[in-house]
């Protein structure tokens, strides 16, 4: 798992944990609080709070956490600039949404800024009722005019607002507290249910001017502390260096249900490295990070064997999350013409040796995806049968035959000799590409141009993520290198599609929907900042994606699903990584933790408390 995961969690954040299967139904005039794709009587129930949490958690204390590269923006709505941690597209910790997606139910929202919605049977629209309480931090009401102009503005200057929202024509204000979203199509059933991520900004402030005089603009980067409505508000920064957000004391929604015994930091204090092992010593001397998720399972395994741990200062846990696997793989960049044949795509495949990888630097503790959808449903399995078999028949003769006798397997190399069985079809799938060997380079056949791949990075772990492949591929002739450049360059690059193969991580959800285009769809591969980082362009996929989206029900849903995901994995789109089967996190004995945490999200730090005690203690032992 690379460097990149936490550079972009922005990009794969709250709009995954929800998206159409068997959304609540009810009378048009009929308003509803809880919002679900999955439960058709969650919002006929009442919401009180989470089960995990303690609703009697103390507030106060300091949580502090790294986080990598720089910033230089507090407007994360838009490609131009590095958004400071705390922010992401949703709002972060800054602006609230209409509604507030659960983290122990898959597809599942609940009343935040609106404290209901309602929509018509066909779904051709939907209406959200605000709160009545619901206040910026200057004590202004949040209004359905500040709703309009959010959605105006965020379809405007967001790729993945205007992609996730493709189908929303309009929003209007039927009153001071009711806005009405209108879709060009009817049935699509996730639609209703997806306008509840909208993160509401404060049309006052963005429309008004600064300190100096100067009108802002919501389509530019920005340091000037914008105003919000959330949790928190940001008290000191140092301009890609260290941000401090401060608790909001008289935040409107602190007693709604899904704030419950959660935000109970005072202070949220943010440091910013460029290197993860300098971020790790760091973590070990205590007072810059509390809570680490661990990605490298070399440093889980060898490198915690320290005197905190042993002492019960620190310590080490594993989690379990039931939510699906973040596909993590190699994207090969199809915009370059030397990518755009599948048969090129399934050989860079043959050569990934997952097996040595896992063993000589992972200590066998990761696994290997085998689907866009891992640990679900969804994943395609055997041989397409039924309903997704129906789908498939459609586009026979746009799809590799072998799609339906064969069952889709990754290589696996269990013998020293499978490298060698694995590299030779390599070879002959890039002959028969228009590729040969000569004078032991991988050639052009037609214009004698070596076969070349950057691999691209932000972290010296991409030399162990891509280092193997890199090797194996210069094996049967390939000019393969890695390229390691700073954090922020990185972003800008990744989102400029400025690479030639990198590594991606794409979250997904129990009821994938619209945001399935912003995927793999045609018109999202020349987007900047959309995720469709691969640039795929594949009319088979755009009609599945449509599939997926207007799905009747849950069968439907599942088989559209499957068959999306064999037909990504038939194409070779990506090469398929691993991943951890548990969440691995250390941190500083200072907290207080509900006896349990959620099983969907798996850990809700939101619901961690300081407890003093432990803080004191840790303080005079180790400073700080």
């Amino acid at each position: 798992m690379t460097v990149r995961i936490r550079l972009l969690a922005f990009a794969v954040s709250a709009a995954l944990l929800s998206a159409p299967a068997m959304p609540t139904l009810a009378a048009e005039d009929e308003w509803l609080t809880t919002s679900s794709l999955i439960d058709p009587d969650a919002g006929h129930e009442t919401f009180e709070r989470y089960d995990h949490v303690n609703p009697d958690a103390p507030k106060g204390g300091t949580l502090n956490s790294a986080a990598f590269g720089t910033f230089d923006s507090f407007n994360p709505f838009i490609v131009r600039g590095n958004p400071a941690a705390g922010l992401n597209q949703f709002g972060g910790i800054l602006w609230d949404t209409l509604m507030q997606q659960s983290v122990a139910e898959p597809s599942t929202s609940h009343p935040l800024i609106a404290d209901a919605y309602k929509h018509p049977d066909d779904f051709s629209s939907a209406t959200y009722r605000i709160d009545p309480n619901a206040r910026w931090h200057d004590g202004e009401p949040i209004t359905a005019e500040d709703v309009v102009w959010s959605f105006e503005m965020l379809k405007k200057i967001s790729p993945m607002h205007n992609g996730y929202f493709a189908n929303v024509t309009e929003a209007i204000a039927l009153s001071e507290r009711e806005v009405e979203f209108r879709f060009d199509q009817a049935n699509n059933r996730e639609l209703p249910h997806i306008m509840g991520d909208l993160p509401v900004l404060p049309k006052h402030w963005w429309e008004g001017t600064d300190a100096n005089g100067n009108q802002r603009d919501v389509t530019q980067p920005t340091l000037e502390p914008p105003l919000g409505s959330g949790p928190y508000r940001i008290e000191r920064f140092e301009p890609g260096s260290s941000i401090v957000w401060t608790r909001v004391e008289d935040y409107w929604a602190a007693d709604l249900p899904v704030n419950v015994g959660r935000f109970n930091f005072d202070r949220r204090r943010y440091v910013y490295f460029q290197d993860d092992n300098a971020e790790f010593l760091a973590f070990q001397k205590g007072g810059i990070e509390d809570v680490r998720r661990e990605l490298s399972t070399r440093r889980w395994s060898t490198a915690y064997d320290i005197p905190a741990i042993q002492a019960g200062d620190m310590i080490k846990r594993e989690f379990v999350s039931s939510s699906i696997e973040a596909m993590q793989a190699f994207v090969p960049n199809m915009r370059l013409p030397r990518f755009q044949d599948r048969k090129v795509r399934k050989a860079i495949t043959l050569a990934y040796n997952f097996e040595e990888q896992n063993r000589t630097h992972f200590f066998g503790l990761n696994e290997r995806f085998g689907s866009y959808f891992e640990k679900s449903e969804l994943a395609a399995t055997g041989l397409p049968e039924g309903r997704e078999l129906e789908i498939l028949e459609e586009y026979r003769d746009q799809l590799p035959p072998e799609l339906f006798t064969e069952e889709f397997t990754l290589p696996v190399f269990d013998d020293p000799r499978d490298e060698r069985t694995y590299l030779r079809e390599a070879v002959r799938l890039f002959d028969e590409a228009g590729w040969e060997i000569k004078g032991g380079r991988m050639v052009s056949k037609e214009t004698g141009e070596q076969f070349r791949i950057e691999f691209l990075g932000a972290s010296p772990t991409t030399e162990i993520i891509a280092g193997g492949l890199a090797a194996n591929l210069r094996k049967i002739g390939i000019d393969a290198t890695l390229r390691i450049i700073d954090a922020s360059q990185y972003i800008q690059r990744y989102q400029n599609f400025d690479f030639e193969m990198t590594t991606g991580r794409f979250g997904q959800s129990m009821s994938p929907g619209n945001e399935q285009r912003d995927y793999w769809s045609s018109a999202a591969a020349d987007t900047p900042g959309s995720r469709n980082v691969a640039g795929i362009k594949d009319p088979v996929v755009d009609a599945l994606i449509d599939k997926i989206i207007f799905a009747a029900d849950r069968d439907d849903l599942v088989a559209a699903t499957r068959a999306l995901d064999r037909v990504l994995l038939w194409n070779h789109y990506m090469i398929p990584q691993y991943y951890q089967p548990t969440l691995r996190y250390a941190y500083w004995n200072k907290f207080g933790i509900p006896d349990t945490q959620p099983d969907y999200v798996g850990v809700d730090i939101e619901s961690w408390w300081i407890d003093q005690e432990k803080e004191a203690e840790l303080a005079r032992k180790y400073g700080g």
